[in-house]
């Protein structure tokens, strides 16, 4: 028997539904692992499926598939435990755990806390778990928790530890990115560490899925809650750590906070306890450096989230290139810098449509931001095509002024030259609207919103802006043009026009939504918070009448607390306006 363990994280990057690529990332881990000496092996939550499985979990073939990979990775643990998350089939489908030792899956542990909420909908299709798992290898005792199992108090963790005797804390998730998200967990884990006075682990997926961006950023602590070793965020990673149990026991036996919650913790549940057969120790295991790393600023942590959503969307989803209006704004500059980070310059069409409104200004700024890209451009004139419909409907609108009608089929022409680029070349179309406009519909159906992927959909203009900034402070050079950044935004769909001709100054707009979409306080409550009481009835009503708008928006990432589209319905026929 022995106190000590060297332990592997395997942050990996599945792809929904991809089960034999997913395997053989898993397996290639297992023989990396083994290759330094692990003892055991951890991959993340549902690795073997991806995550969020959505409605592929509701297909019996895709189940039994499932189960038939995790078998074949079980052949492949043969001098090593692994633990891998799969979909398990017992009478009901649940989000498990495999313990897999000599070449068997020797335990199996479901997740106990199923989330529901925001983004989540385990409960639509996953059952239960009722039994905390704990189990015994080499001396040491593991308790096996899953994600959210570890969010909720005097829960499966408390159990494991107080009744079960676990001193490894194993969680493994599928937690998605939002900003600063990290200090969550990291907090959580520390809390749970101190109180249980047991070593933690947590192994986070990375990677994009559709809006969801998964950004790892695991860690491991000690007894204490102080830092073990932790993973690079939002990029595969495979870190080692020798753990050693010894000072934990000696801190139990001595600690009488630790003995106090002991004995007066009453357990939810009952806890499943296995011993599995105990393996010798391997010998001449290579020397390792515990990894430790500085989390990432806000801005840093934002823009890599973006890039990464940006790659994996696009490259899962069998594209090659994107291409993206570009207009000297601002929005587009940012979303075509993060498309060239992600997907490399060559592989980013940038294409100008000017009109008769369009300024030499924007003209010159969408060149400059191309050329400082090293992207490829082409220029589109929607002149001709606009006086045609102009020419079309003459009949139709006559007695009629031009209003925001004219405007809007401005935006459409382009929606469908892009669209046709598209559909001619194979092209992802990304849209340029942010979270601003989006909230409060300063946005044309069929026009600037026509496309496949929405960049910054969840990206508020203040921040586009501080994005922007921060994308020119790290590149050392100038490469979204100053003049872009300083300009006052402007559709130019009319002349002389700028967005705050129809909105509230940008900072204003901003701090009404945060409020208002994410922080779901009513116009009273915003008032009384000293905002002005005609702007933020004009954001509201405009955040509630668009709706239907945003339903028909394409997918984009998510980076706030409540970003449009999974994680805030509301209903598009409603008549409750706070």
């Amino acid at each position: 028997m022995t106190t000590q363990i060297r332990i592997a994280l395997a942050q990996i990057n599945p792809t929904v539904g991809e089960l034999e690529g997913n395997a053989q990332k898993i397996i290639q881990s297992i023989r990396k692992a083994e290759k330094v000496g692990a003892d055991i092996v951890l991959f993340p939550e549902l690795a073997l499926t991806g995550y969020p499985t959505e409605d592929l979990l509701l297909k019996p073939k895709f189940i039994t598939d499932n189960l038939s990979y995790l078998d074949e990775i079980a052949k492949q643990a043969q001098n090593i435990l692994a633990i891998v998350g799969f979909v398990d089939n017992k009478d009901h489908i649940y989000n498990a755990a495999a313990v897999l030792h000599r070449g068997q899956v020797a335990a199996v542990y479901h997740k106990i806390c199923l989330p529901n909420y925001s983004v989540f909908d385990e409960k639509r299709y996953f059952q239960s778990g009722t039994r905390p798992l704990v189990f015994e290898w080499n001396g040491i005792k593991f308790g096996l928790s899953i994600c959210e199992d570890m969010w909720i108090p005097d829960g499966v963790i408390e159990t494991q530890a107080f009744r079960g005797g676990a001193e490894v804390m194993l969680n493994i998730s599928a937690s998605p990115y939002i900003k600063e998200k990290r200090k969550e967990r990291i907090s959580i884990g520390v809390t749970r560490a101190r109180m249980t006075r047991a070593i933690f682990v947590y192994l986070n997926l990375i990677g994009g899925q559709d809006e969801l961006v998964f950004d790892g950023d695991s860690f491991i602590v000690d007894q204490h809650g102080e830092l073990i070793a932790n993973t690079h965020p939002f990029v595969e990673d495979f870190i080692v750590a020798d753990l050693d149990v010894s000072g934990l026991r000696k801190l139990r036996e001595t600690d009488p906070s630790f003995y106090l919650f002991k004995k007066e913790f009453n357990p939810p549940h009952e806890v499943d306890f296995i011993a599995l057969e105990s393996s010798k120790p391997r010998a001449g295991k290579p020397p390792i450096q515990h990894q430790q790393l500085k989390p990432l600023e806000l801005l840093d942590e934002i823009y890599h989230a973006l890039v990464l959503g940006t790659k994996d969307y696009v490259t899962k989803n069998g594209f090659q290139k994107v291409v993206i209006g570009l207009s000297g704004g601002i929005d587009s500059a940012l979303t075509a810098a993060i498309a060239v980070d992600a997907l490399r310059a060559k592989n980013v069409i940038g294409v100008l449509m000017p009109s008769e409104y369009t300024s030499e200004q924007s003209i010159r700024d969408a060149k400059d931001l191309a050329r400082n890209l090293g992207i490829h451009t082409q220029t589109v004139s929607i002149h001709q095509p606009f006086k045609a419909y102009i020419e079309t409907l003459k009949e139709v609108f006559k007695d009629r002024p031009p209003d925001v009608t004219e405007e809007n089929l401005q935006a459409r022409i382009r929606g469908n030259i892009l669209m046709a680029l598209s559909n001619k070349f194979g092209w992802l179309v990304l849209t340029t609207g942010n979270k601003s406009e989006m909230s409060v519909g300063y946005s044309t159906l069929y026009g600037d919103m026509a496309g496949g992927f929405a960049v910054i959909k969840d990206v508020p203009k203040t921040l586009v802006y501080k994005l922007s900034e921060y994308k020119n402070r790290c590149a050392g050079k100038e490469i979204i043009p100053a003049a872009t950044i300083q300009r006052p935004p402007t559709a130019e769909l009319r002349p002389g026009q700028t967005d705050q001709d129809s909105l509230p100054p940008y900072d204003l707009l901003d701090a009404i939504l945060e409020q208002f979409v994410e922080g779901d306080k009513s116009v009273k409550e915003i008032i009384e918070l000293g905002y002005p009481r005609d702007a933020v009835k004009k954001v509201a009503r405009l955040v509630d009448i668009n709706e239907y708008k945003r339903r028909q928006a394409p997918p984009g990432i998510k980076i706030t607390h409540k970003a449009f589209g999974k994680d805030r319905r509301m209903p598009i026929t409603n008549r409750y306006h706070t």
